[in-house]
């Protein structure tokens, strides 16, 4: 029982610590990334669809994006799409080809952008904690059940902080690592 507990909690918390690693792959910094245009959706035939399932979306180099959409009535669609979204960007249409070039962000943009990571680990960090304390609460169940002794359980507790320790920490350094990637020039 002992085991099942520790190995679910820390199965849990890795999967928080992949979450926000998918989640901070999203902030934009000053290069381009494709996940940057992951929640865009444009029109297809009637139904909103995220823009990977009409174009594929590649580099072309450090700062410009290439969306190549695979029906050309579509081109219209995605580029006004794009322009729409929160993100802030201008594409343009070269045929079928949309170049979605990244500006350079600037310091206010960038100070915004760190409050949002900040903001995104602390929720990580949330969700660790969480699973700590579902973690005890199973724990102490099983003391009520007599299927578990207190030092068995105390021994536990104590893995499981140490677990706990570790992928906060871990959430620490890439929110370290995410502000100085934002605030570098």
């Amino acid at each position: 029982m002992i085991a099942e507990i520790k190995t679910t909690a820390e199965a849990k918390m890795q999967k928080s610590v992949e979450a926000l690693k998918a989640d901070l792959a999203k902030v934009r910094t000053g290069r381009a990334h494709t996940g940057v245009l992951d929640h865009v959706q444009a029109e297809y035939y009637g139904s909103m669809v995220p823009l990977n399932q009409v174009a594929n979306i590649t580099l072309i180099d450090a700062r410009t994006l290439g969306v190549q959409v695979w029906e050309k009535p579509m081109a219209v669609k995605v580029e006004k799409a794009i322009r729409e979204s929160d993100l802030g960007l201008n594409p343009s249409a070269q045929g079928e080809l949309i170049r979605v070039p990244m500006p350079p962000l600037s310091e206010e943009r960038r100070r915004d952008l760190a409050k949002v990571v900040k903001n995104e680990g602390e929720n990580a960090k949330v969700a660790v904690r969480n699973l700590r304390r579902d973690a005890n609460n199973h724990l102490k169940d099983g003391i009520k059940k007599k299927e578990i002794s207190e030092d068995e359980e105390r021994r536990a507790e104590e893995f499981i902080q140490k677990l706990t320790d570790r992928y906060i920490a871990e959430i620490d350094k890439l929110v370290a690592q995410k502000e100085s990637e934002l605030m570098a020039v």
